[in-house]
């Protein structure tokens, strides 16, 4: 087992992974930029070292300073948590070259999975099921014409290197495609310095269904059952719960085993997620693989008993699992709360919290790393909490979050909260009725 690991992030996933090496009795080292100085991961871990200033690419994203932290501590292992360098392969392959344990997928897989384009075609040939469209990357304005014609409007143009919506377009008819192409080649080049593309049929009616998995160093994989992320905003999740309100019990077996399939496959290491668009026929396609841990992973966690980040550990130690699949054993709905102003188009609240209060009680969790006085910076996510309940029903976990939203109290900067109590009084979220165009007609106000 480890000694040390150096936790290269920031927020509440370091704080969430630096209390699991705790409970290890693991030693953990912080990294932060300046403005994160009063940072809570900061305080609680064994050690932290400044790694750079405010910008992120000079700070969490400049592997040569997070390795020359992990030497200068003596850490024997990195943890990237969720974003950053999460599932960059040259800095998996850096801490490696550095005899650092990068505790996640290798440099080889997160490039056959990192890539939309390869990650389907290798999912095609583990005969798990894939959405119709272009057989790699697309060439020409032309070469995207006449397949969409083959395959039927509407169709979806992606980034092949992209990802948070960046680079996609849904094209519904053949006039629109010309300049549906060019806006999203361009914005794709701006944002990933990639411009490559490629095609697929539209989905109607979508949910968005991922498929937590765990693979060991030994070959073998398990699936920890569904998470239901279809509640998203310019393909930014919203809320996330578990079970989904629309699975079977044949559907999450069928997925499951795809799943696995497809993480045994390419011989997954550590935890991921496959992520899959279902159709309202519950017909089911791979739609892409996260190599790293997810935002939504405590919800997870709740209705199985299950630590994910001490799997992640144990797994990159060189521990085999179990191989036992899990199913959920009760209902769980995480709700990200954001520093944004959702009532003017969600733009970004950054500044000191004057008034908290954090809400309590059984079935109650709270993800997060800011306090009263806390500075929220403008420079990164704006992702403050997770608010996570979890009850025997999915209608109890409901009440229960409304119960924990009023008390969440937040003042000084504008929060997501109003949203999500909204959401928790709409018929259609009550009833489960929800695909990932829900947020196209929610409306805020109108209470």
């Amino acid at each position: 087992m480890f000694k040390k690991i150096l936790v290269a992030n920031r927020g509440e996933i370091a704080m969430r992974i630096i209390r699991t090496c705790k409970e290890m009795g693991i030693g953990t080292v912080a990294v932060y930029s300046t403005v994160d100085r009063e940072s809570l991961h900061v305080r609680f871990a064994d050690e932290a070292v400044c790694i750079g200033p405010a910008q992120s690419s000079e700070s969490y994203l400049k592997p040569a300073n997070i390795i020359a932290a992990a030497e200068i501590t003596n850490a024997d292992a990195i943890h990237p948590g969720y974003g950053f360098l999460s599932e960059n392969s040259k800095f998996s392959k850096i801490c490696d070259e550095h005899g650092i344990k990068f505790i996640g997928a290798s440099a080889e897989m997160i490039d056959k999975m990192g890539d939309k384009s390869s990650a389907k075609e290798t999912m095609k040939r583990a005969k798990v099921p894939t959405i119709p469209g272009s057989n790699g990357i697309i060439d020409s304005l032309d070469q995207a014409s006449k397949l969409a014609k083959k395959i039927g409007y509407p169709v979806m143009l992606k980034a092949s290197a992209g990802g948070g919506g960046k680079g996609m377009r849904a094209v519904w008819k053949e006039s629109e495609l010309p300049k549906a192409w060019e806006s999203a080649r361009a914005e794709s080049l701006a944002s990933f310095s990639n411009n490559a593309m490629y095609l697929e049929k539209l989905i109607e009616e979508p949910r968005h269904i991922e498929i937590q998995i765990v693979g060991d160093s030994f070959g073998k994989a398990c699936h920890l059952s569904e998470r239901d992320c279809s509640i998203q905003r310019r393909h930014q999740k919203l809320t996330e719960e578990t079970p989904s309100p629309f699975m079977t019990d044949s559907l999450r077996d069928a997925m499951g085993k795809a799943a696995i399939k497809a993480a045994e496959f390419i011989k997954y290491e550590g935890a991921g997620t496959v992520e899959f668009l279902v159709d309202k026929n519950k017909k089911f396609y791979f739609m892409e693989m996260n190599t790293r841990i997810q935002v939504e992973h405590p919800i997870t966690e709740q209705v199985i008993d299950f630590d994910l980040i001490r799997e992640q550990i144990k797994v990159a130690a060189g521990i085999p699992i179990s191989g036992k699949n899990y199913l959920p054993k009760m209902h769980s709905i995480e709700c990200r709360i954001n520093a944004e102003d959702p009532e003017n188009d969600f733009r970004p609240s950054p500044g000191k919290i004057e008034t908290l209060h954090f809400p309590g009680g059984h079935g109650v969790r709270l993800d997060t790393h800011v306090y009263s006085g806390y500075i929220i910076p403008p420079f990164y996510d704006s992702m403050i909490a997770k608010l996570i309940t979890t009850a025997q029903t999915r209608e109890e976990a409901i009440n229960k979050m409304k119960r924990a939203l009023d008390e969440f109290i937040i003042e000084g900067v504008k929060t997501t909260i109003p949203l999500h109590k909204r959401l928790m009084e709409n018929k259609d979220f009550i009833n489960g009725n929800y695909t990932t165009k829900f947020m196209e007609t929610f409306k805020l106000k109108n209470y």
